[in-house]
């Protein structure tokens, strides 16, 4: 419990603009200066798409419920996504765990813990406020995000429930 909430404040202190893949008027972070950030990989049958997420304690990634599918690889240790660095870790999701009350229409609680084996925050002064909910596909504003607050009691009830 208590990593938790010494991991959670540290989890948030992520660049602004920043999406899966991309900066959208924000600026390119110092190298590796943001271990917590996670790059996921979402496989639907044949098709494939891309999210952005954050390390909130060893095993758990917080991410938006929309990026759900039937696998998903979390990448983290990367600064640049296309070269093959020595510090990637490559761990597919064993579970994932989205908010019981998301709704895929209006995109409420739109939130989703991911469980290994080892949506983009929204950060205003050092602190994430928000998930990608939806938006402009371009990336400009306004966009909808998830307030990361509001689910943080089921964030904790869901992580303790799963751990051993």
């Amino acid at each position: 419990m208590m990593l938790i909430l010494i991991l959670l404040p540290v989890a948030f202190l992520l660049p602004p603009g920043a999406g899966a893949g991309e900066i959208i008027g924000g600026w390119e972070a110092k190298p590796h200066s943001r271990p917590y950030m996670a790059y996921l990989e979402i496989e639907h049958g044949v098709s494939r798409s891309l999210c952005g997420g954050f390390l909130v304690s060893e095993n758990f990634v917080l991410t938006a419920a929309h990026c759900n599918g039937d696998k998903i690889i979390v990448i983290l240790g990367v600064h640049d996504i296309t070269k093959q660095e020595q510090s990637r870790q490559v761990i597919p999701v064993r579970c994932q765990y989205p908010h019981q009350d998301y709704d895929k229409k209006s995109h409420n609680n739109d939130i989703m813990l991911l469980e290994g084996d080892s949506g983009g925050p929204l950060v205003c002064q050092q602190t994430a406020q928000g998930i990608v909910s939806w938006g402009s596909k371009l990336g400009t504003p306004p966009a909808v995000y998830t307030r990361v607050s509001t689910f943080i009691p089921w964030i904790r009830k869901t992580m303790r429930m799963l751990q051993p």
